[in-house]
């Protein structure tokens, strides 16, 4: 089979130099599928029972479930927004699933998954980052950053539902390390900042329009909130400028295609500055799926 590869680690000099802050790239860009959630889809689909495994996702998690379905001889059905980048849903297709679309202004994707779990109640449902297995195939890239001895201060990674930053707490806290693990949020779908501001989950009350569409999400998951609720150390809020400044600094000082959820690390450093100067910070690159036309207007602005 082909398990999850080592995730990149990118030095990128200049960049480290502009912000002012020790700075190492954990690019997943490179990952198969083109982002992290390729480990946690693995795990998945190698570990239950099932033959056929609907999901519902913005697009990354999808292609990775469909990707690691087919190395698995499994049925796949992704449940995607009717607004998520083409590359996405082609890219879904092409690894052999199915795509059910759904309009999320009148039906959110998680009552169509719903409604699918009825219609196929054999089907595992697998959920990008409330289910066991996709938070443990995430912890994996922080084992990989410890084995390569890195003496970090900060990890910081892009926050949705939450499994990754879930993931990489449960492996400082195996490790017993001292890193500060931070999410990284979009103002415009800041639930998971609203959630730890009122010591509960808190729901938006429909899908952001953010250009992070890998952070769209309306609620953390259960189980990543009681990971997260006593192991995050906080979530950092990026403006959308930020998120866009975050994908032209990776392309411009570090020869990397970030999309726009997978900038949001580097964004969490131009929001609080002061915050990472003089630190040695990790920012989790979580993915390269950039829609083409919108990542020709970002980085064209250089």
């Amino acid at each position: 089979m082909t398990p999850p590869r080592p995730t990149t680690i990118v030095y990128a000099p200049r960049l480290s130099k502009k912000l002012g802050v020790d700075l190492v790239l954990a690019s997943e860009t490179l990952q198969y599928t083109g982002s992290f959630k390729f480990r946690a889809a693995y795990n998945v689909a190698s570990n239950v029972k099932q033959a056929h495994i609907i999901t519902a996702s913005s697009g990354n998690f999808g292609q990775a479930i469909a990707y690691a379905c087919s190395l698995f001889k499994k049925r796949c059905t992704v449940v995607m927004p009717a607004g998520a980048p083409k590359i996405k849903v082609d890219a879904v297709r092409e690894y052999g699933a199915e795509v059910d679309l759904v309009d999320v202004k009148k039906k959110s994707r998680l009552e169509r998954l719903a409604e699918l779990a009825r219609q196929f109640p054999d089907a595992y449902v697998a959920s990008p980052y409330d289910d066991p297995l996709v938070i443990e195939g995430n912890a994996g890239l922080a084992n990989e950053l410890f084995a390569l001895g890195l003496d970090l201060d900060f990890i910081i990674a892009p926050i949705g539902g939450g499994g990754l930053t879930s993931g990489l707490v449960k492996a400082v806290e195996r490790s017993g390390k001292k890193i500060q693990v931070l999410a990284a949020e979009p103002t415009l779908a800041n639930d998971a900042a609203e959630s730890f501001r009122a010591g509960h989950i808190v729901s938006q009350e429909d899908e952001s329009a953010t250009i992070a569409d890998g952070a769209r999400m309306l609620r953390l998951g259960d189980r990543n909130w009681e990971i997260l609720s006593h192991g995050l150390a906080g979530v950092i809020e990026v403006s959308e400028e930020q998120i866009m400044e975050g994908v032209r600094l990776l392309f411009a000082l570090a020869n990397l295609k970030a999309e726009p959820t997978g900038a949001l690390a580097l964004g969490a450093v131009l929001a609080e500055p002061a915050r990472f100067k003089g630190k040695r910070v990790c920012c989790v690159i979580s993915g390269g799926n950039a829609d083409p036309a919108l990542y020709a207007r970002l980085v064209e602005s250089i």
